[in-house]
């Protein structure tokens, strides 16, 4: 056991330095309660296992003043901005704020050998949002069942958002059940059906490069007796590591048909089910060996984790700025990406070589469309084996003469950087003969801190140094897919299945850091496929995966990102477009309509990026229509970059979130939890994406308490209704805040209807320097009755004249 603990140890990013907690015996063992915050309290009631995980997630010594009250039925602690009150009879928690009101009250906990659960009320006319990035296509997650693992478009991040006034973060680094089911059946093959034998063959990517594959679907079926009728949430696990279909049948209707070359294992979904038996259908890949999970939709929420050293979990009590912001400062802050990572990103899969990056480049300024990053996919290793992070110079003779001549025209290049080496590559043997590797896999081993270090030594070594690149693209880092299950990880003293969740929080620190050191004046910018808790510290931004390109996928991928929002992870885009593409994609009008809306959307995500997969991505390949509109959108994200960048400080500074669901603005109008695909893009604008064919009028939802503006019309509206409003392939519906201040590259935008305040940020957006003062911060403030706009306060050392001198009083 000391051998076991003492390698533990090893993993460590840091531990929490035991503050004072109040230990409360009960009946099932020991709750201890941790105030860590003044408005965030971490509760825990531990097992007797000797194997106690380190402090992976929370960082620093965190503590907060409380004080502790007893009376004969209860125990009261209380912080600065909540109380936490025991019940000594019920033997749970109650979590209450400022105002006395309870946002939160525990059901129970429990420990069951290496299962740790926990219960929670939740009312009917509660919305709960996050656990992170999922291909469901559902925001408000109450009562629904979800398997947090990770997989290629699937992000698992144990953390909800209520609109009570709370968030709750379950502390665990494996697989995680939230909701899980309360009955499982098994589906049996079908042997009659028209599904059955359908064969197709596909280009998809796989942990070796570009593959065809032959999937022949197969149905299979299943009936179960329902004593309880109501409202079900019901899982569906297709018994593989990837889905190749997500299609559900019950009763002969259909609930859920979703395609992609590559789905997360499991989906789920609601539906009714009346006392009696139902049939259920799944159609999938004739190798799933499918089941349906099923649990009734009840007041409460549940928390339960397969392998656990016992419940853990933290309350951040507050509104969802408050939450949100509290939880960083427990897990770790925000850094400020540098400015240019705000503009327009190009990738495709893939460049072939120095030249092809550098034609497209100049292509881009002859056709005057801004550029700020453009993307080496994976393979520029070539003859040398994967990631065996060396160009191969057939193809890339000069990359320190390709980054020159990028930076000389005032463009970034990114580089893709995996988490596997090739075992036959130089580097690879190198590696094994170390004993590196997450043994039977490609996967180097980043909880062994050596391995981690040897990783970066070459990283560093062999591209960070010698060729100044500025950005890089750790892909797969889930590891692809669920690929710990069954490993034994940090040098064989652990089973994988402890950390299951966790491998991207080390891959991101192992680089971040890497960067810090080896390249202190330049701040860091990586984009990962996957996250965790405490990953925002690392300066690492998501994407969603290798996603399809049809409308119900553009809308999977909005209402995934918010979920990721409402968990705290601030950076996040998607491939737009879509990754996996039609073959004729560049004559095809209606994929032209797609990747329109697509990139419309893309420009008001807090990063705008396109990708595609066996692509020449570029806007002038789709033609002039094409070519017009996304230029257009390019540009108006590059004319925004004050307001961006102003707010994305405010993501660092504050704690603040850039692509905000909007339980964070309008907690209090039920209207507006309830749309899935709308959301606020700093504090002005309401962003709402068409995410359906052809369509001559969106429907869009105007929260209550505010007048809308129209950003193209600059008609009114009041707030609280549902409207209609025409469309236009040229336009996506977008809407400014009455009483907002938008800076613009071209001048102040005012919205009149209220006063206002905007503080505008600037530095020299490639730094450090922020972080010791060298930055400036110019609050202006609109006096809506006197129709004037004046700078009210300036803080900070960094001299900018970046304010716009002229100002646009929108009417």
């Amino acid at each position: 056991m000391k051998r076991y603990f003492s390698a533990i140890i090893l993993l460590t990013i840091s531990f929490v330095t035991a503050s004072a907690q109040i230990a409360i015996q009960t009946t099932k063992g020991v709750v201890n309660i941790l105030p860590i915050d003044d408005n965030a309290v971490r509760v825990r009631m531990m097992n007797n296992s000797g194997d106690k995980l380190p402090e992976l997630v929370y960082v620093g010594n965190k503590k907060a003043n409380y004080k502790k009250t007893e009376s004969a039925t209860a125990i009261t602690v209380q912080m600065n901005k909540m109380s936490v009150v025991y019940d000594k009879q019920k033997q749970t928690l109650r979590f209450v704020n400022s105002k006395g009101a309870t946002v939160l009250q525990e059901l129970g906990r429990d420990n069951k050998g290496t299962e740790a659960s926990a219960k929670f009320v939740s009312p009917d006319d509660e919305f709960l949002y996050g656990t992170g990035q999922f291909q469901d296509g559902l925001l408000n997650v109450r009562g629904l069942t979800r398997r947090l693992t990770q997989v290629n478009t699937q992000i698992a991040l144990p953390m909800i958002l209520s609109n009570k006034g709370y968030a709750l973060l379950w502390n665990n680094y494996g697989l995680v059940d939230y909701n899980p089911s309360t009955q499982t059946f098994p589906l049996q093959p079908v042997a009659d059906t028209d599904a059955n034998g359908q064969t197709v063959e596909v280009d998809v990517t796989s942990t070796t490069g570009n593959v065809r594959e032959k999937r022949t679907v197969n149905a299979f079926s299943a009936k179960v007796k329902i004593e309880d009728e109501g409202n079900y949430a019901v899982q569906m696990d297709c018994g593989q590591k990837m889905a190749r279909k997500h299609k559900v049948i019950v009763d002969g209707r259909t609930i859920i048909d979703f395609n992609n070359l590559w789905l997360p294992p499991t989906t789920s979904f609601f539906t009714y089910l009346s006392k009696g038996e139902h049939t259920f259908t799944v159609e999938g890949d004739k190798n799933d060996k499918p089941t349906i999970g099923l649990r009734k939709v009840v007041k409460e929420t549940e928390f339960r984790s397969p392998v656990a050293d016992g419940v853990d979990y933290t309350v951040f009590v507050g509104s969802a700025d408050e939450a949100i912001a509290s939880y960083r400062r427990m897990t770790g802050g925000t850094p400020l990406l540098p400015k240019w990572a705000f503009g327009y990103i190009h990738c495709r899969e893939r460049y072939t070589s120095s030249d092809d990056i550098l034609q497209n480049v100049a292509e881009f300024k002859k056709r005057n469309i801004p550029l700020d990053v453009i993307v080496q996919d994976w393979q520029w290793w070539g003859k040398y084996g994967w990631n065996a992070m060396r160009f191969d110079e057939d193809h890339y003779p000069d990359p320190k003469l390709l980054v020159d001549s990028l930076h000389k025209q005032n463009v970034r290049l990114m580089l893709s950087v995996w988490s596997k080496i090739d075992r036959n590559s130089e580097l690879g043997k190198e590696t094994a003969a170390k004993g590196y590797y997450i043994p039977n896999t490609d996967w180097i081993d980043f909880f062994n801190p050596k391995a981690a270090e040897f990783y970066w030594k070459n990283f560093s070594e062999r591209l960070l140094k010698p060729y100044g690149i500025d950005a890089w693209w750790q892909d797969a880092t889930e590891p692809e897919n669920d690929d710990l299950l069954g490993r034994r990880i940090n040098n064989g003293t652990m089973a994988g299945e402890r950390m299951r969740n966790i491998y991207s929080l080390f891959v991101n620190k192992t680089v971040y850091e890497g960067l810090r050191k080896d390249d202190p004046k330049r701040r860091a910018m990586i984009l990962t496929r996957s996250g965790f808790p405490g990953i925002q510290r690392y300066a690492a931004a998501t994407w969603s995966g290798d996603v399809g390109n049809d409308y119900p996928t553009l809308y999977r991928q909005i209402v995934g990102g918010l979920g990721q929002m409402a968990c705290g992870l601030p950076w996040w885009t998607y491939d737009a477009g879509g990754f996996f593409r039609p073959g004729d994609q560049y004559t095809n009008m209606e994929y032209k309509e797609r990747f329109i809306r697509w990139l419309q959307a893309g420009t008001f995500l807090p990063l705008m990026r396109v990708h595609g997969y066996m692509s020449q991505t570029e806007p002038w390949r789709y033609g002039d229509v094409v070519e017009t509109i996304a230029t257009r959108y390019i540009k108006l994200r590059e004319q925004l970059m004050p307001y961006i960048y102003s707010e994305a400080a405010r993501v660092s500074r504050e704690g603040y979130t850039l692509m905000r669901p909007l339980v964070m603005d309008f907690p209090n109008d039920p209207e507006a939890l309830t749309i899935g695909c709308q959301y606020m893009f700093g504090s002005a604008f309401l962003v709402a994406p068409i995410t359906s064919t052809a369509a001559r009028t969106w429907a869009v939802y105007l929260p209550k308490g505010h007048e809308w503006i129209d950003y193209w019309t600059n008609k009114r509206y009041k707030g609280g209704q549902m409207i209609e409003i025409e469309t236009s392939l040229d336009n996506i519906p977008l809407f400014v805040k009455a009483g907002s201040i938008i800076p613009t590259t071209e001048g102040w935008r005012v919205y009149p209807g209220k006063d206002a305040d905007f503080t505008l940020y600037d530095d020299d957006g490639e730094t450090y320097n922020y972080e010791r003062g060298e930055y400036t911060m110019q609050t202006f403030h609109w006096n809506n009755k006197a129709r004037t706009l004046k700078k009210v306060k300036t803080v900070g050392k960094y001299k900018s004249d970046c304010a716009p001198k002229k100002v646009l009083i929108i009417k």
